[in-house]
């Protein structure tokens, strides 16, 4: 995690070279749990190798929100922030390779840079980008349907349609992998629209 800020933000160097010694590096395997629903998260958590999803039980239906891959980083925000109960749980998808840096630390740095101009435009950089990423899936799921949401990640994303198995695609676009293969059938026919 630090690392990837370092290398990001050469100037903070020192607050990074600092606080590199706290951070947990673990290999785990496909299917860990790394925040259990309803938990508080006391991680920050950064993708070395490997891919992670988020993910919500909405009346006993596993829904994916969103997939996390090498040089990403990803807590559950709130949960981290306010002490609360997490609304979805982090899992690995892929046999993956983590870092860890605990919520003490984390604070403790950021009260270290809190003074520092180039934090800020880190803090604005990692939000806008989130923001964003979130805005556009909000509208997607409002304004397209199931195939198109396929096929814009198959135009966007297509390490995801490579890496992440069709039952996670599938909760992912928000319909079932039967919907998804027939979806998947129509468009290797060249006929994507219905």
């Amino acid at each position: 995690m630090l690392l990837h800020f370092k290398n990001r933000f050469p100037q903070l160097a020192p607050y990074w070279d600092k606080y590199v010694q706290f951070q947990k590096r673990t290999a785990v395997p496909a299917k860990t749990v790394l925040l259990h629903e309803g938990k508080v998260s006391g991680n920050y958590i950064f993708v070395e190798k490997g891919c992670i999803r988020a993910a919500l039980n909405t009346n006993g239906t596993d829904k994916t929100m969103q997939f996390f891959f090498e040089n990403e980083g990803l807590t559950s925000l709130e949960s981290f922030i306010k002490n609360a109960p997490s609304v979805f749980t982090i899992e690995t998808i892929e046999p993956s390779v983590i870092y860890l840096l605990p919520k003490v630390h984390v604070k403790a740095l950021i009260a270290e840079l809190i003074h520092e101009p180039e934090f800020f435009k880190l803090m604005l950089s990692v939000f806008a980008e989130r923001q964003i990423h979130y805005m556009n899936e909000f509208a997607s799921f409002i304004r397209d349907t199931p195939e198109q949401r396929y096929l814009n990640l198959l135009a966007n994303s297509p390490h995801i349609i490579k890496r992440v198995p069709q039952h996670y695609i599938a909760s992912y676009v928000g319909i079932t992998t039967v919907h998804l293969s027939r979806i998947k059938s129509k468009i290797a026919r060249g006929n994507s629209h219905f």
